[in-house]
């Protein structure tokens, strides 16, 4: 495979960004896919990997480009890391990753190895809803729409995702855990219910036995491969279904 760093102009700034495709000169479908908590780690860049050797065009923005350079250990309980984290987190805006997403968008499609619109986005955690923003603001361009585990989906903010459903018109899927503090089972319920009401091509939202949040991430203390292949397999099964037009 080919992997790259490149840096896309963003009305704020340069933002890193991670690329990584087949050896092949394609083209290839996009996918972009959003970090959790820990920024462009090496655990994202995996997880990039894992869709560019489905034959996809896959890219990793650095969210927290405007803070400069941060990449957390998710799973550390240390009080300077905690803090660094919080900061992380609070410096994100719904208007502002979606600018960024806009930003981004233009970018892939000037790349050659691209293949034109559709697009697919996938998120974790907070980018969970990153990716259910963006099949909302870009419903032209995003034919498929993943979230694992995804936090903030349902807020009392104006700009709660949950309030755009009804503007996203692709695949949905959400995978989330069965022990999970930020989804509960009333939490799931309910979001199901909103999804089921809009007009998607078509949704699936799916509770996984057994699994703790962040479950789809080898290496970590909640990772379950079970949970992990079942949303993988859901994933490419729809990108196959969308981006093959």
């Amino acid at each position: 495979m080919q992997e790259r760093n490149a840096f896309v102009e963003t009305a704020d700034g340069k933002m890193e960004t991670f690329i990584v495709h087949p050896d092949e000169a394609g083209p290839y479908a996009p996918v972009v896919m959003y970090q959790n908590v820990s920024g462009l780690s090496d655990s994202m860049r995996m997880m990039a990997r894992r869709v560019a050797a489905q034959g996809y065009y896959c890219v990793v923005p650095d969210l927290y480009y405007r803070l400069g350079k941060i990449v957390i250990d998710a799973d550390s309980a240390a009080e300077h890391v905690l803090a660094i984290r919080n900061a992380a987190i609070k410096s994100l805006r719904n208007t502002a990753v979606m600018e960024d997403t806009r930003a981004l968008l233009k970018f892939i499609q000037s790349d050659r190895v691209v293949r034109p619109r559709p697009a697919a986005v996938v998120g974790y955690c907070m980018g969970g809803r990153f990716s259910l923003l963006a099949a909302a603001h870009f419903p032209s361009q995003i034919a498929a729409a993943a979230s694992l585990f995804g936090v903030g989906l349902i807020t009392d903010a104006p700009d709660s995702p949950h309030l755009m459903f009804g503007k996203m018109r692709g695949e949905v899927y959400c995978g989330f855990a069965e022990h999970d503090p930020f989804a509960p089972p009333e939490f799931v319920k309910r979001f199901t219910e909103l999804l089921e009401r809009c007009n998607t091509v078509h949704s699936l939202v799916e509770v996984h036995p057994g699994s703790h949040h962040g479950y789809a991430f080898p290496g970590r203390p909640t990772y379950q491969k079970e949970a992990a292949e079942r949303s993988w397999e859901r994933i490419f099964a729809m990108f196959g279904r969308q981006l093959s037009q």
